[in-house]
């Protein structure tokens, strides 16, 4: 198979641990320039500190937090002050979140962590993009979006459908992606059960996880580092896959009407022209 790593530029968010950290780590070895972006400080120095120790170099760190709108708007200013092209977008930071939290931009969190911050972010950095690549999750199977009420989960809110519906809308915002810009394949993945940090801040997540198969995060990562390396007449432009293998979502994370309106509503909930 073709792979077409070397010296590009790879940012990745969710970085400081996890898949992210895995990727990254495999990325830098392979000869990328990685970019780290997390939200904990400490956490994306240990992260740099593994990058370096394995790969021999220690790659550039920006914090932001996606729970905050304006920090995404703001990574995105530091990213296109830093660097002229970004070879491969890899939009993998996510929330898992146990009881209803409204953010301080007014929605749900798990669908602006793992959704709208990452799409407003890949489009504020369109221009200097190459390649998307987006962490979904075979969870998108609990998800109920409706883009007309972005805020539906917290109605009744279950941890897992709240996060399910944020995965549907990743795997829809990547073929929509694909569709309106031929010129940037996007692509998006399911890394499987993997044990890492996330979503340890839930007990109920934990207590469901232990009964499922655990992959390490380096298996995860596995999928995306694929993604990012392939070229691109080997794979479907907005497709989702896992383990390598392209799959098929189910209906309701490939309508590309839903995926259209799915667009149009995170552009006007984060401001910016559809």
């Amino acid at each position: 198979m073709e792979d077409l790593t070397g010296r590009r530029l790879v940012v990745v968010t969710g970085a400081s641990s996890g898949i992210g950290l895995a990727a990254a780590v495999e990325l830098a070895v392979r000869g990328d320039q990685v970019v780290l972006v997390g939200r904990d400080p400490a956490r994306l120095q240990y992260a740099a500190e593994q990058v370096r120790a394995t790969a021999g170099e220690r790659p550039e760190l920006f914090r932001a937090d996606f729970a905050v709108l304006d920090d995404v708007r703001r990574l995105a200013e530091r990213l296109r002050s830093a660097y002229d092209r970004i070879d491969v977008l890899a939009n993998n930071a996510g929330a898992i979140v146990l009881q209803p939290v409204t953010t301080v931009d007014g929605f749900e969190l798990s669908i602006q962590a793992n959704h709208l911050a990452p799409f407003l972010l890949t489009n504020l950095l369109r221009d200097r993009v190459g390649r998307i690549v987006v962490t979904a999750s075979g969870a998108h199977r609990s998800g109920a979006l409706d883009p007309d009420d972005l805020n539906r989960p917290l109605r009744r809110y279950r941890a897992m459908d709240a996060y399910g519906t944020s995965k549907q809308a990743n795997i829809l915002f990547t073929a929509e992606a694909a569709r309106r810009w031929p010129d940037v394949p996007a692509y998006c993945f399911h890394p499987g059960v993997v044990r890492t940090r996330f979503g340890t801040d839930s007990r109920l997540v934990t207590i469901g996880m232990r009964l499922l198969p655990f992959r390490s995060p380096e298996k995860g990562a596995e999928t995306l580092v694929w993604l990012a390396s392939q070229a691109p007449g080997r794979l479907r432009i907005g497709g989702y896959y896992q383990d390598c293998q392209l799959r098929r979502p189910l209906p309701k994370a490939a309508d590309p009407r839903l995926a259209a309106r799915l667009w149009a509503a995170s552009a006007k909930a984060v401001g910016i022209a559809e």
